[in-house]
């Protein structure tokens, strides 16, 4: 990997990295096909048109279904999904948090009752890291466990502590599989995980500890889960300092437009998120002058594309008022044209984000967008 900073500005960066699986700008937001496609009938042939540059899918979801064991005899999730540009996959370390009715923790892993079937599955570090070497993305997530943001500071010192063990066998297993003659992807790259609630003291303490593994990326987890804007903006205030400024910083599972730009302020590479995808599917699009709800009745006439000057396939093609038709008529093609729109406006977001950067005009361009989007159409 190589991960070289071409610009800043304040603590705002951009960067060229190179993969095996082609070159990242950053920032970037990853566009999120959870079991190897995007929710909305979006095929990798619409990613690349919408100017995708990582895709990103879970672990825990393509072991359960349909098996990594068998994605890896086809070639690996690239051949599988048809995509030759970076993948990211998680750990299988959020499903720790969203399945706690399915799942026990102890020191050697964590036990799952498949939400599918019932199933146990036992899933640990060598198993994450064996998971995600079957499926060969461009970079694996370390396995850890995302405690409540809120949760008492006992439980989770103790939490962070087993996620530094766990952090520690996650890499000497990848360095393992990467030596395998049959592995899909030898070079595949290992990101670790901060956690820490809200507290700034342990999010600092695990930072620094973490920060001695030269891995090749860092994360900052257990974030957007019960939190406010405001804590998250303090935790990352605090942590990304703490972190490598020669490798990517990642903020797991953010979110909304302002918080990516604000999470950029702060340092941040990598950003993910569902809202786009699930928002689209119920008709909610985004617009550089805030979010839509196209099934409201004012838009039943409305002729004009959900934003003038956008170049997605639903704004080239059809408007506001026949999206909404078809909404309601329950068509999926409305679904469809709202989800490639708001995956369309993440992306090119980030385009613009970049370039505010590469230009130093990102601060004018994050207060023009903090008004807008505060100000809505």
């Amino acid at each position: 990997m190589k991960y070289e900073i071409v610009a800043t500005e304040g603590r705002a960066k951009s960067a060229h990295m190179e993969t095996v699986h082609g070159s990242i700008e950053t920032p970037v937001f990853m566009n999120v096909g959870t079991v190897g496609a995007i929710k909305g009938a979006v095929s990798t042939r619409d990613l690349r048109e919408i100017g995708t540059q990582v895709e990103l899918s879970n672990t825990y979801h393509l072991h359960v279904r349909t098996g990594d064991k068998l994605i890896k005899e086809y070639g690996g999730l690239h051949k599988f999904m048809n995509w030759d540009r970076p993948i990211l996959t998680d750990s299988g370390g959020f499903q720790v948090f969203s399945l706690t009715s399915l799942r026990k923790i102890k020191e050697e892993g964590v036990t799952f009752a498949s939400h599918i079937d019932g199933r146990k599955i036992f899933m640990g570090p060598e198993e994450s890291m064996q998971i995600q070497s079957n499926l060969g993305s461009t970079i694996a997530m370390a396995f850890d466990e995302c405690p409540p943001a809120l949760a008492e500071r006992k439980y989770i010192e103790q939490s962070v502590a087993r996620t530094s063990r766990w952090l520690r066998r996650c890499k000497t297993e990848m360095e393992r599989l990467n030596g395998l003659e049959d592995t899909v992807n030898r070079e595949q790259l290992l990101f670790g995980i901060n956690q820490g609630g809200v507290l700034n003291d342990v999010r600092i303490a695990h930072a620094r500890d973490i920060r001695e593994l030269d891995l090749d990326g860092y994360a900052v987890g257990g974030l957007a889960v019960g939190e406010t804007h405001e804590q998250m903006y303090d935790v990352l205030d605090h942590v990304v300092p703490e972190l490598p400024k020669e490798k990517p910083v990642y903020l797991m599972g953010v979110g909304t437009p302002l918080n990516i730009i604000e999470g950029v302020a702060r340092g941040v590479d990598f950003f993910d998120c569902v809202y786009p995808s699930r928002n689209g599917r119920h008709g909610h699009v985004y617009t550089h002058h805030g979010k839509l709800n196209l099934l409201n009745k004012r838009f039943e006439l409305d002729d004009k594309p959900i934003e003038e000057g956008c170049q997605c396939p639903a704004c080239r093609d059809y408007s506001r008022a026949y999206i909404r038709h078809l909404l309601k008529a329950g068509e999926m093609l409305g679904l469809r044209l709202c989800v490639l729109h708001n995956l369309y406006f993440y992306n090119h977001m980030m385009t613009e984000i970049r370039e505010a950067i590469r230009e130093g005009r990102f601060e004018a361009y994050r207060s023009e967008m903090t008004y807008n989007l505060t100000k809505g159409e």
